[in-house]
């Protein structure tokens, strides 16, 4: 389970604050699938980062009694000067997973090739994603974050994705963050619309899909 009770997250950007989030109340439950619709700039990653943990609300407070991954997508979790390789080794270590069983996981499934010994700074955006769904995926947690990067690598890479998503999907918990809504579909069982600082929920996919394309044919 994963609580947020009375959660606002606001920035201080030069000489005024922006607010993201005001008074999020919402409980997500062992084994949901959400998808999340937003416009650009919402506050889409900046929630699943409140989820993840990687950020702390300006106030109110998250509860967790399951385990997250990381955001995974093109946002970079990485210490970029060193290899994807070096990276996989230290996240083995900080998880307690044998370093060399988790690196060649991670070589098999993201597909880099001899950018895997390169340093990460050296990557493109996909490839980035591509390393970050490996490493997720070596490690099992309870709840996994996803943002877009399905759309990462070829078509054999993007089944291979899939195929593996759905599989932590019917063990897991999953958030997933696109704009496209076929993506989420095909994924999530429910939905959520993220508009002027509010969360909310809905029963499925459709049903969010259908609000957010209203918000942005209005221009909100």
């Amino acid at each position: 389970m994963i609580r947020f009770e009375h959660v606002s997250k606001s920035y201080h950007i030069r000489k005024f604050e922006k607010l993201v989030f005001a008074d999020l109340n919402f409980t997500i439950e062992k084994g949901d699938s959400i998808g999340i619709c937003g416009a650009n700039g919402a506050g889409k990653s900046t929630l699943m980062r409140l989820i993840a943990g990687v950020e702390q609300p300006t106030s109110g407070r998250v509860i967790r009694s399951m385990t997250t991954s990381w955001p995974i997508g093109y946002s970079n979790v990485f210490q970029t000067s060193l290899t994807g390789a070096d990276n996989a080794r230290f996240i083995a270590r900080i998880y307690d997973r044998p370093e060399q069983e988790l690196l060649d996981f991670v070589e098999d499934f993201a597909q880099l090739g001899a950018y895997l010994h390169q340093p990460v700074q050296t990557y493109s955006a996909g490839m980035g994603a591509r390393l970050a769904f490996g490493i997720s995926l070596a490690i099992e947690f309870d709840c996994y974050l996803v943002d877009e990067v399905t759309a990462a690598g070829d078509e054999r890479f993007g089944k291979r994705s899939r195929d593996a998503l759905l599989s932590r999907r019917d063990n897991a918990t999953l958030i997933m963050i696109s704009h496209d809504p076929a993506t989420l579909l095909s994924y999530c069982r429910r939905g959520a619309v993220l508009y002027g600082g509010a969360l909310v929920h809905y029963d499925t996919i459709e049903e969010a899909s259908a609000v957010h394309h209203q918000l942005q044919s209005r221009g909100m």
